[in-house]
C-alpha cells in the first residue's frame, strides 16, 4: 500500500502522515521475541518504580539481552540497574523466554540516547537528533536537525530545508546526536540531582544466566 503525503519542503512546516490501520512503530521493542520480553519484564520494571526505554536480544556465539531503563521523570543510577538487573533476571528464570545461555545486560538510556517514545521527543526538545523513516519521504528515510517538540502525535524536527513534522508511527529509529554542549548540560544535570558524575558513567549490571554472578561492564546501545 502506497504512503500518501502532504506538504513539502518548500514551506514553513511539511507534515507527514500514516493511513490508519498501520501498525504502530514499536521503537522500544522492535522484533517479536523483544515484544515478548518487553511483556514480560514490564511489569517487574515499573513495580520497581522504572520505565523500559529498550530492549533488544542480540545473537551471537552467547546472546545478549539489553535493556535500557530509567525513572519516569528520567535518569537512573548504578544502583538501580543493579537492583532491575536481579530483579528481571529472577523473572526470566521462572518464566524461562530465551533457549540456552544469555547475558543479561542493564543501563541507562546514556548521553546520545535513542529515542523511543513520544515523551523523550517532548523532553529532548531543542536537542539535535538523527531520525530515520520507515518508508521514504520525498526520496529520504534519514533527517537530522533540532527537536521542536511534539505536535498531534507528530515529531517536529526543524532541518534545513524548514521544520517537518513525522508522525511517530513512520519513525523506524531515532537518537540524539552526541555534543559538547549534550554532554555538559547531561553532567549538570546529573549534579543537579547530587550524583557524581566520575561515580556513574552508564555502567550496567551484568548477569550470567547460568552461574547468576554479576560483573560490571561498559554500556552498548
Amino acid at each position: 500500500m502506497n504512503r500518501s503525503t502532504t506538504g513539502k519542503f518548500d514551506g514553513p512546516r511539511a507534515r507527514f502522515f500514516v493511513p490508519e490501520g498501520d501498525a504502530l512503530a514499536d521503537l522500544i521493542a522492535k522484533a517479536a521475541i523483544d515484544r515478548r520480553l518487553a511483556g514480560i519484564v514490564t511489569p517487574t520494571i515499573e513495580g520497581l518504580g522504572f520505565e523500559l526505554v529498550r530492549l533488544r536480544l542480540m545473537g551471537g556465539k552467547r546472546a545478549t539481552l539489553q535493556i535500557m531503563a530509567e525513572r519516569p521523570e528520567g535518569g537512573i543510577e548504578i544502583e538501580d540497574c543493579a537492583k532491575i538487573s536481579r530483579a528481571v533476571s529472577a523473572v526470566l528464570d521462572v518464566e524461562d523466554p530465551i533457549s540456552g545461555e544469555y547475558t543479561l545486560e542493564v543501563s541507562s538510556p546514556g548521553i546520545d540516547r535513542p529515542l523511543t517514545r513520544l515523551k523523550d521527543f517532548e523532553r529532548h526538545a531543542g536537542w539535535e537528533a538523527r531520525i530515520e523513516t520507515a518508508e521514504l519521504i520525498d526520496g529520504r528515510r534519514r533527517f537530522k536537525g533540532t527537536l521542536e517538540g511534539v505536535e498531534d502525535g507528530e515529531v517536529l524536527l526543524a532541518i534545513p530545508e524548514g521544520t517537518i513534522g513525522l508522525a511517530y508511527d513512520l519513525i523506524a529509529d531515532a537518537k540524539l546526536v552526541l555534543t559538547d554542549e549534550l554532554i555538559a548540560a547531561s553532567l549538570a544535570e546529573r549534579k543537579a540531582r547530587g550524583f557524581d558524575p566520575g561515580d556513574f558513567d552508564d555502567v550496567e549490571d551484568e548477569t550470567e544466566t547460568e552461574t547468576e554472578t554479576a560483573d560490571e561492564g561498559e554500556e552498548k546501545s
